[in-house]
């Protein structure tokens, strides 16, 4: 899956340059294309992986590179302004051979809040392929300005995408880590997943060929129709540790007879591992029976993977969710020692974070233009009633 990356805003970059550091340490044919679009230069300036030529700063004439300040109104209007830059640039690293355009920003800020919906907006009125985007959604305890933020880009950029992945902090806490901290890891999860999701349709190594593959159409297929989608991922080594044969042993014989079973039953390890991954965190919570259609993919070393397992698997998703359709395929690699499940649940409806989060919404825009009513008047008090204005 061929896609053309954009991280927009400060969230959006850091994604976007940990995957491609991730992509580089897996030491992967990268076909992807990719732009850091920010109006922050120290955001811009802080990125490792993202080569310099690949970073673009946009709003200059505006905020000159200091950022936006939270204020997403003031995001779109910079994107628009420096539109044209944005889409020259995409141009000119190539678009031909690329299956999807994904954008990836947090939602609750300023730059990428406000700048990823109007980028959306162009990109699917210019180009044939199809624009998801990453959304990540702020944590409730981030304070309902961003609560409001996230709402009016959700709202903005659910009119132009082929599909929106939800990500939400609130849902992805680390005990006994710092915010910072926090962030960071859960980077690292969204990463996993898109890394997986990019595998989809990829050239296979040499003498590697795989029991059910599932190609970028497959994907465009499962997230077509313009709604939001959750993903859950799940992995477990490929092979446990070989059991001392003279020593303790921490159960008796039989029991690790069945326990050994159980391990070689490799139907059984792929169907329970798809199984951890639907009904585990997903990157935002939701009821999966209100998805409307599923796609798996399975990665692993080849002697690991099973299609009866992925097929078992396939069965059970189709009697969980509302609708019929689940595809799945497997991504044979020998360059890793553990099985990964990505499980994708396409246009969900029931997700109860998105309705707590328009409450807060509306509760910050109901503050707002009340704390606005009464500086205005404790303003005007301080003034005689026989002055009269000028205008």
């Amino acid at each position: 899956m061929r896609f053309f990356i954009i991280g927009f805003g400060q969230a959006g970059g850091k994604i976007l340059d940990l995957f491609i550091e991730n992509e580089k340490r897996r030491g992967s044919n990268i076909r992807m294309r990719w732009l850091a679009v920010n109006s922050a230069r120290t955001d811009l300036m802080g990125l490792k992986h993202v080569p310099v030529q690949d970073r673009i700063l946009i709003g200059q004439t505006i905020v000159k590179g200091h950022g936006v300040g939270t204020d997403n109104k003031l995001g779109a209007r910079v994107a628009q302004e420096d539109i044209e830059n944005i889409l020259n640039a995409i141009d000119e690293r190539g678009t031909h051979d690329m299956d999807a355009f994904l954008i990836i920003a947090g939602l609750g800020g300023g730059t990428g809040s406000g700048g990823a919906p109007v980028l959306a907006k162009y990109l699917s009125e210019m180009y044939s392929e199809p624009v998801y985007a990453v959304g990540i959604l702020p944590a409730p305890e981030e304070g309902k300005l961003y609560s409001l933020n996230a709402a009016r880009s959700m709202i903005s950029i659910l009119k132009y995408v082929d599909n929106l992945i939800l990500v939400d902090n609130g849902a992805w806490k680390f005990e006994g880590t710092s915010l910072r901290e926090s962030f960071a890891k859960i980077n690292e999860e969204i990463v996993r997943r898109l890394a997986i999701l990019a595998r989809a349709g990829e050239p296979i190594e040499e003498d590697i060929v795989g029991e059910m593959v599932v190609d970028s159409s497959e994907v465009v297929n499962t997230l077509r129709g313009g709604g939001i989608s959750s993903i859950g991922y799940a992995t477990t080594l490929a092979q446990v540790a070989e059991k001392k044969k003279k020593g303790f042993r921490l159960f008796g014989r039989k029991e690790e007879e069945e326990i050994e079973a159980l391990e070689n039953d490799k139907p059984m390890k792929i169907a329970t591992l798809v199984r951890r991954a639907a009904l585990g965190r997903l990157t935002i919570p939701c009821n999966i029976r209100s998805a409307e259609r599923a796609l798996v993919l399975v990665a692993g070393p080849p002697e690991h993977l099973d299609r009866k397992g992925l097929e078992k698997a396939k069965i059970w998703l189709e009697e969980q969710i509302a609708g019929v359709e689940v595809r799945a395929g497997d991504y044979p690699t020998r360059k890793t020692k553990y099985v990964a499940a990505l499980v994708v649940l396409a246009n969900v409806t029931d997700i109860p974070r998105v309705k707590e989060l328009q409450r807060l919404a509306a509760e910050a825009k109901e503050e707002a233009e009340e704390a606005e009513r009464m500086r205005m008047t404790k303003t005007l008090e301080l003034f005689d009633e026989d002055i009269e204005p000028l205008i």
